[in-house]
This record gives C-alpha cells, structure tokens and sequence, in this order.
C-alpha cells in the first residue's frame, strides 16, 4: 500500500521505517496500514493511530502518534504540537523495542479502554 513511500527513502532510513512497519503490523491483528497525508498510516479498528514520517531537519524516521497528548513517556516529544507526539528512531540501531512495546501499549490501550471510540463492528 505504501511502498512507494518505502522505496523512495535512501537506506539506513528505508530499512528503519521499514522495521518499524513491522514492528507496527506485529503487534496486533486489528493494527492495519493506510495512507493518509502521503504518509504510511497505522489504524486500530479504523480509528487512526500512528504515523510514520521522516523529519525533514535531521532525516531520521519518526513514530508520530496521533493521540499523543495522553501518553506519557520520556521517550515521546510534544515539540510545538497540541495533540500529538514523536518518538525519534536512530536509524543506524536496533529499535527501541521496550520502549516501543511499552508506548504501543499504552496508545492502544486508549482504543480498548474507549478514551478514544473506535468504529463499531470494525
């Protein structure tokens, strides 16, 4: 669905977002990959979760999670934005998978506990 998006980054960027595709898809089956804003986007029945995106100062892969402003970890930057929040990937190592496990977790857990509704029947 988005390998155009994929295969246009340069590598070590491309095999990290492409890790991280992974590492999203993995993690729960009601966890499916869209495009939204010509950027890879991960939805949790529907209800739009996170983003993959590159900044474009540093050209390091990001994780953007969409409803940010209730998560909370060290690890996740607010930056100038209101809702959402980043966490910055080196592309050169291995994922923070910890760190990923524990985030991922909490944003879903958003869905399941209904802080944010998700579509029914989806």
């Amino acid at each position: 669905m988005n390998e155009d998006f994929y295969l246009t980054q340069e590598e070590p960027v491309k095999g990290c977002l492409l890790a991280m595709r992974t590492f999203l898809l993995n993690f729960d089956d009601d966890l499916t990959e869209t495009k939204k804003y010509g950027m890879p986007c991960f939805c949790y029945k529907g209800k739009m979760c996170c983003y993959l995106w590159v900044d474009k100062k540093t050209k390091n892969p990001y994780f953007l999670w969409v409803e940010g402003q209730y998560l909370q970890h060290p690890a996740l930057e607010k930056g100038k934005r209101a809702r959402m929040k980043i966490l910055r990937v080196a592309p050169n190592q291995d994922l923070p998978i910890t760190t990923l496990n524990i985030v991922l977790e909490k944003a879903l857990e958003l869905y399941k506990n209904g802080t944010i509704s998700v579509k029914n029947g989806h």
